[in-house]
């Protein structure tokens, strides 16, 4: 199983030196990939509760970077470890401005990104942006159209219900091919199949690992009605530790634990399929320098195991 990190884009320690330390270390000590976030508002009140925990928005996300360019960052200060977005609001911006800007990354990054794409839980954004929050799946189905279109064609054109775009020539094309893999964050059923039908893979976060296993097989059986291989699909599991300093019982777990806790569930998952876990200590409430420590501490662990 590959192991990632996430990047200090959100809270006090969304800084140029943050990230740089992060990328850096990270890439020496032997992680697979790096992965940011997406925000554009911190309202005072939300207009939804933040879907895990209590219902309350971290603090962190008051402060927060652009995921492209800290991952376009994050691609000049490293050589192998793969730039992933967990998640990108891939609607919150026309598709084909959403093309051009993957396609790019994904050249500078000698073909290193991975697009988590993901519909965000909160209204007040998508007013914010221009765009409607009725209607986002049809919406994220022309978006990835468009997509496949731009990185696929030498000219193409797209007349649909929300978009359209003139016949043109598209000289830019992503390092990978046909594109870089195309995850999506989705627990509905409808956006489970949507998974197996269209995308590349899976973005879930962190829970008991039946029930999560059990949602990976609704889409891997997805995938072989709708005429894929399934064994092409990819998950990529996302785990936001809450560290406490004595273990926790075992229902709490991914919840809430310790270090080793968390490592053991890592593990377990490796055990269970898990293509790809990584973790983000950015909302446990230590210094950068606890994170960094943190994360080698987890790293071995996992790979000890």
């Amino acid at each position: 199983m590959r192991l990632g990190l996430a990047l200090p884009t959100f809270g006090p320690d969304a800084r140029p030196e943050g990230v740089l330390r992060v990328c850096r270390t990270a890439e020496e000590a032997g992680y697979d990939s790096l992965w940011t976030g997406d925000r554009v508002l911190a309202p005072l009140v939300p207009g939804a509760p933040y879907p895990s925990g209590d219902g309350e928005m971290p603090r962190a996300y008051e402060n927060h970077m652009d995921p492209l360019v800290a991952l376009t960052f994050a691609a000049s200060h490293t050589t192998r470890v793969q730039l992933g977005t967990s998640t990108l609001n891939g609607l919150w911006q026309p598709p084909i401005m959403l093309a051009r800007s993957l396609t790019t990354l994904d050249l500078l990054s000698q073909g290193r990104l991975v697009v988590g794409l993901g519909l965000g839980w909160m209204p007040d954004e998508y007013t914010a942006v221009s765009v409607p929050w009725k209607g986002r799946g049809a919406r994220l189905e022309e978006t990835l159209d468009i997509l496949e279109k731009y990185w696929t064609n030498d000219v193409f054109s797209h007349e649909g219900p929300l978009f359209t775009i003139p016949e043109t020539v598209v000289g830019l094309k992503p390092r990978q091919r046909p594109g870089p893999l195309v995850l999506l964050a989705a627990f509905t059923p409808g956006g489970l199949r949507r998974i197996g039908r269209r995308f590349g893979g899976w973005l879930p976060v962190a829970m008991p690992l039946p029930h999560l296993m059990g949602m990976w097989d609704i889409i891997l059986k997805e995938a072989v009605e709708a005429g894929r291989d399934p064994s092409a699909l990819r998950m990529a599991l996302r785990v936001n530790p809450r560290l406490t300093d004595t273990r926790t019982g075992p229902e709490q777990v991914p919840r809430a634990g310790t270090l080793a806790q968390y490592v053991d569930y890592a593990r377990a998952a490796a055990e269970a399929g898990v293509h790809e876990l990584f973790v983000d200590f950015g909302q446990t409430p230590a210094t950068l320098a606890e994170r960094v420590d943190l994360a080698g501490r987890f790293l071995e662990g996992v790979r000890r195991g």
